[in-house]
C-alpha cells in the first residue's frame, strides 16, 4: 500500500485522498493500483454509500500522470512499463466511469491530464475558484488520453477540439460553463460538503444545496470564434482559418498551436472524431490504449518531455516538423488494432 494515496472510511463515505504534494499529486502506478483496489473493495461493501476523490494538501488536485516514468520507459525499455501504466490507469478510469455508487471528485486546484482521468468519469465533478483545468498533452508530444477523447468530443461548439489542440487552461467557472464540472462550489464550502456526504446525505442534494453561481466564464466571449476556427478535423484547416483572421486572439492561438507537436495535434483530432463512433466508454479506452502504445515510443514524446520538463528549454524539435509531414499513413498506423492478446480490456 502506498502513502501517496490516503485511503480511509468516514461514516458512509470512502475517501481517496491524493497525497503527493511535491509532485502536485501526479499519479504513479502504485497510486493507480491502490485506488483501484479500494474501489473494488468498496463496491461490494454496503456500508460505503459514496466515494470521494480529493487531495490531502497542497495547491493542486492532480497535475497528471508520472511523465518522467513514461519517458524513462520510452527511452529504456521500449515502452513496456509505460504501456502497463496506461493499461492499468485506463482500467481505473473505466472503473470510476462505470462505478455503481456515486463518486464525487473535488477538482480544487490544478486538474490536468491524469487528474482529469480520475475526476471526469465521476458521477459528480466539482469545480471551485481554485480549479485550473487543462489537457496539455500536445505540448509534450502526447495526446489527451485517460478518456479525453470521450469527454472532449462531446462538448458543444468544438470547445473540446480547442482544448485538445491548444492545451488551454480553464478556471472553475469556465469548467462549469463548458460542461466539464457538474457543480461549482466555493473552496470554503468543501469541508461542509464532505461532512454531509459522510453523514449519508444524498450527493445530488448536498451539492445542489451548497453550489453557488460561478463568475462569468471568460471563454464564453470567444465561443463563436472557437466554433468557427476549430470546426475542421484537419489540423491544416484549423491553422489556415486562424491565419485568415486579423486579431490578437487568433494570432495568440496560432502561435500556441505552432509550439505543439504536429503529429499529436493530428492524433487528437482523429481521436475526438473517432470517439464519437465508439459504442461505449470501454471502446473509447481501447482506442486510446492503441494510440498510447504507439505514441509513447515515437520521437515526439521523449523530445517533448525533454524540452518542457527535463531541460526546460521550451524548444522541442518535432519529428515530423510540420503538419504536412505527418502523413495519413502514420496516423492510421497509430490507430491500428493491436494483436488480440495485447488489446486493452476493462477490469
Amino acid at each position: 500500500m502506498t502513502e501517496d494515496v490516503l485511503i480511509r472510511r468516514e461514516g458512509a463515505a470512502g475517501f481517496l485522498s491524493l497525497n503527493r504534494p511535491k509532485a502536485i499529486h501526479a499519479l504513479t502506478l502504485d497510486m493507480v493500483h491502490a485506488m483501484t483496489q479500494a474501489l473494488l473493495q468498496w463496491r461490494e461493501d454496503p456500508s460505503v454509500e459514496v466515494v470521494i476523490i480529493d487531495h490531502a494538501e497542497g495547491r493542486g488536485f492532480c497535475s497528471g500522470g508520472d511523465i518522467a516514468f513514461l519517458r524513462n520507459s520510452a527511452l529504456n525499455d521500449g515502452g513496456i512499463s509505460g504501456r502497463r501504466f496506461f493499461h492499468d490507469e485506463y482500467q481505473l478510469n473505466h472503473l470510476i466511469f462505470t462505478y455503481p455508487k456515486p463518486v464525487v471528485a473535488f477538482m480544487d486546484g490544478i486538474t490536468m491530464g491524469g487528474g482529469v482521468g480520475i475526476s471526469q468519469p465521476a458521477r459528480f465533478h466539482v469545480a471551485t475558484e481554485n480549479t485550473r483545468y487543462a489537457m496539455p498533452e500536445t505540448g509534450i508530444g502526447l495526446f489527451p488520453d485517460v478518456g479525453g477523447g470521450w469527454y472532449l468530443s462531446r462538448l458543444p461548439g468544438r470547445i473540446g477540439q480547442f482544448l485538445a489542440l491548444t492545451g488551454a487552461r480553464l478556471d472553475g467557472a469556465e469548467c462549469k460553463w463548458a460542461g466539464l464540472a457538474t457543480h461549482y462550489l466555493p473552496h470554503d464550502g468543501l469541508a461542509d460538503a464532505k461532512a454531509r456526504l459522510a453523514a449519508g446525505h444524498d450527493p445530488a442534494q448536498v451539492l445542489a444545496a451548497l453550489a453557488v453561481t460561478p463568475p462569468e466564464a471568460r471563454i464564453e466571449g470567444n465561443a463563436a470564434r472557437i466554433a468557427r476556427h476549430f470546426a475542421s478535423d484537419r489540423f491544416e484547416d484549423v491553422l489556415a482559418s486562424l491565419e485568415g483572421e486579423d486579431s490578437d486572439w487568433a494570432a495568440k492561438e496560432l502561435a500556441t498551436l505552432r509550439t505543439k507537436s504536429p503529429q499529436t495535434c493530428k492524433v487528437a483530432l482523429r481521436q475526438l472524431k473517432d470517439s464519437l463512433t465508439c459504442t461505449d466508454f470501454a471502446a473509447n479506452m481501447a482506442m486510446e490504449y492503441r494510440i498510447g502504445s504507439r505514441v509513447l515510443t515515437l520521437p515526439d514524446f521523449a523530445e517533448g518531455v525533454r524540452a518542457v520538463i527535463v531541460d526546460k528549454d521550451g524548444a522541442p524539435k518535432w519529428d515530423p516538423a510540420s503538419p504536412e509531414g505527418v502523413t495519413d499513413a502514420l496516423i492510421d498506423s497509430i490507430f491500428a488494432p493491436l494483436p488480440a492478446d495485447e488489446e486493452w480490456k476493462p477490469l
